[in-house]
């Protein structure tokens, strides 16, 4: 859709689903209820859901959000779940079950609007060897532009060797693989204060997008499509630190070049809050590698994003290719039902 602005990064709620994963395993929810309430603390969650009543129609309801579209000035929205509903800790019937109604949904949804609406899908992180089907549910069965998933689910790790047929096939189909965390592993250390957010959401996205890096993905898989939320978090801004690792120590050279030289091959979102840092990401990564998002409609996310890459001073034509471009890019020759 070219000449059109893209927001690449942008978020639906599925509350029927979510009732029915809690009806089918309510101890389980349970238990990740509680481990969110210690990685977040009382104060976080209670503000969280707030914010989350008051922006619920814009989540849950098509006509909403396009009306919130259009006042932000933005013609076409990459959509994609709400990070809740990965449930990494979904045991396997349940897991697989989870991903194909929210396939479905996720394509529902977009069908409402579809010259304005990209859905993404999801697939069953922490079960691999379920991974390609559901891929391929989500690109070909659903007409879906790839898949969004976590930096980590139970005991995997994005360079964890299982996942190498998923790459291969993300590659083949030309699949985008949206790569959104959700929480943390530093608990409770960032139980106050909304660190969980401000600092565990930045060190989620650099830890795994270094697994892939340092792993030798990217080398393996030259073709694939990974974008990154929240700019790739900490580690296009201290990628230094990696290049260094890699160039002096020999359990780093998993990769066959620098950790810098991937970054061009990566894309990111705009969700960096700064125009300094935002500037920054556009010299480590390239222009054609910085694609427009706002995180809608989270508290976290830019009001106006927008306006917030014209005011970057990028320049003209790097500005176009962020909010417009770029989008297209990467969806150019995907394979298609």
């Amino acid at each position: 859709m070219s000449g059109a602005t893209v927001d690449v990064h942008a978020h639906v709620l599925l509350p029927g689903l979510h009732a029915a994963v809690e009806q089918r395993a309510p101890e389980l929810v349970a238990a990740a209820a509680e481990l969110e309430a210690r990685r977040n603390g009382p104060e976080s969650l209670k503000a969280s859901g707030a914010m989350i009543g008051e922006r619920f129609g814009r989540l849950t309801d098509a006509g909403a959000r396009l009306a919130a579209m259009d006042a932000q000035g933005v013609d076409r929205q990459w959509v994609s779940v709400s990070p809740n509903h990965f449930y990494p800790w979904a045991p396997e019937g349940l897991a697989v079950w989870v991903a194909g109604e929210t396939n479905r949904l996720v394509a529902e949804h977009v069908a409402q609007a579809p010259d304005r609406l990209t859905g993404l899908g999801v697939v069953p992180l922490q079960h691999p060897q379920r991974l390609v089907e559901y891929l391929d549910d989500a690109v070909l069965g659903r007409g879906l532009a790839g898949v969004e998933i976590s930096s980590t689910a139970g005991d995997v790790e994005l360079s964890d060797p299982r996942l190498e047929p998923f790459w291969a096939r993300a590659e083949e189909l030309r699949a985008v693989v949206f790569l959104h965390p959700f929480g943390c592993s530093l608990d409770e250390r960032l139980d106050r204060f909304y660190l969980s957010n401000t600092v565990g959401q930045p060190v989620e996205n650099a830890v795994a997008l270094s697994h892939l890096v340092f792993s030798g993905v990217l080398d393996r898989y030259p073709d694939l499509r990974v974008l990154a939320a929240h700019g790739g978090g900490y580690l296009p801004t201290a990628i230094g630190r990696s290049d260094r690792a890699w160039a002096v120590r020999p359990e780093a050279r998993g990769c066959a070049h620098p950790p810098s030289t991937y970054l061009s091959r990566l894309w990111f979102d705009t969700v960096v809050h700064d125009e300094a840092a935002l500037r920054a990401l556009v010299a480590v990564a390239g222009a054609s590698r910085v694609l427009l998002g706002s995180d809608f409609p989270f508290d976290m996310g830019l009001d106006d994003p927008v306006g917030f890459v014209r005011s970057a001073g990028l320049g003209e034509e790097d500005t176009r290719r962020v909010l417009e471009q770029n989008a297209v890019d990467l969806l150019d020759a995907r394979v298609s039902a």
